[in-house]
C-alpha cells in the first residue's frame, strides 16, 4: 500500500531504544529541507498549519479539508514521515473517524486525537477537557476510521497543566486500553511526574514541549520516551527571514545584495529529478 514504508518508519521510531527529535514541518519546501538535512520525522502541528495556511493563530479556525490538502502537498513533495497533528479530530467521534480517513489517503504516518475541548467554549477563559468517555469514544473511533494497519493511531492528553497527573495517568490507562499505538502528552513539568506515567503506562510515549529538565534524550529514552517535539521553530524563523527580505526590498535594496542562497542553489538542494523520480513512482502505487 502507498505510504506504508513511511508508517513502517514511524514505527520503528516507537519500537525502538532511543528518543528522536522530529523536524517541525508545514509546506512542501520545509519538508523537504527537513528530509535533506536526515531528520527521521517530520512533526507537522496544529499551530503551524493554521499559520502556514490561513495566516491565523491556533484557534481551531482550521478544516480539515485544509489540513488533509497541506499533509497531502508535503506527501508528494517528500518521502519522510509525517506525525500530524490532527487535534480533536474536527468535531466528536464520526468527525474522528473521517479525519483518520482524510489524513490516512493523505499520506501521514501517523495521528494524534486529543481530548481538548475545542473550540473552546463560550466564556471560558482556560482550556478545558472534553471527558474521559468522550475521549475514549474518540480514540475508538480513530481506531476504526483506520484502514491501513500501519498507519500509527496516538492518543493525546493535555490533561497534565489543566487537571492533575491522577486524572493524567486515569486517562492515559484508558486510551491505551482502547488499542491506540502510543500516547503523547503536553504539559508535563517535572521528571518526577514523567516517570510516573511511564510506570502506569506500557505504549510508546511522544512528549510536547518540555522544561530543561527533561530534555536529556538518554534519560528520556530510558523512560520509554521515543519522540520528544523541540517546539515549532522553523516556521518563526522563516516568516522572520521573509519580512526582513520584503522590507530590505521595499526600503530600497538591491535583490543581488541580499543575504541568503542564490535561487537556483536552493533548486539545486531541496528539489533533485532522481526524488522526483521516486516520489511519482510512490503515487503510482510502486512503492510499498
Amino acid at each position: 500500500m502507498t505510504f506504508r514504508s513511511r508508517r513502517e518508519k514511524l514505527r520503528t521510531i516507537l519500537s525502538g531504544s532511543a528518543c528522536i527529535r522530529p523536524g517541525s514541518v508545514y509546506d512542501a519546501i520545509s519538508i523537504r529541507i527537513a528530509e535533506d538535512l536526515g531528520f527521521p520525522l517530520g512533526m507537522f502541528g496544529g499551530s503551524v498549519a493554521s499559520l502556514a495556511v490561513l495566516g491565523d493563530p491556533d484557534i481551531a479556525l482550521i478544516t480539515l479539508t485544509e489540513l488533509a490538502e497541506q499533509m497531502r502537498r508535503m506527501s508528494r513533495a517528500a518521502r519522510l514521515p509525517v506525525l500530524v497533528d490532527a487535534d480533536h479530530g474536527y468535531g466528536n467521534a464520526l468527525n474522528v473517524r473521517r479525519t483518520v480517513q482524510e489524513l490516512e489517503t493523505a499520506g501521514a504516518a501517523g495521528l494524534t486525537i486529543e481530548d481538548t475541548l475545542l473550540p473552546a467554549a463560550f466564556g471560558e477563559a482556560k482550556t478545558q477537557l472534553i471527558s474521559l468517555e468522550e475521549g475514549v469514544g474518540k480514540m475508538k473511533a480513530a481506531l476504526d476510521g483506520r484502514s491501513d494497519p500501519s498507519l500509527v493511531i496516538m492518543g493525546r492528553t493535555g490533561a497534565a497543566s489543566m487537571t492533575s497527573l491522577e486524572d493524567t495517568i486515569r486517562r492515559a490507562q484508558a486510551y491505551e486500553a482502547t488499542g491506540v499505538d502510543a500516547l503523547f502528552f503536553t504539559g508535563i513539568k517535572s521528571r518526577a511526574e514523567l516517570e510516573a506515567i511511564a510506570t502506569a503506562t506500557r505504549l510508546p510515549i511522544v512528549l510536547g514541549s518540555a522544561p530543561d529538565e527533561l530534555n536529556a534524550l538518554d534519560y528520556l529514552a530510558g523512560q520509554r520516551v521515543r519522540i520528544a517535539l523541540q517546539g515549532h521553530a522553523p516556521i518563526a524563523a522563516a516568516t522572520q527571514a521573509v519580512h526582513d527580505t520584503l522590507k530590505a526590498l521595499r526600503d530600497g535594496a538591491p535583490p543581488k545584495n541580499l543575504k541568503g542562497l542564490a535561487s537556483s542553489e536552493l533548486t539545486g538542494r531541496v528539489i533533485r529529478e532522481a526524488d522526483m523520480k521516486a516520489r511519482s513512482a510512490e503515487f503510482l502505487g510502486l512503492e510499498k
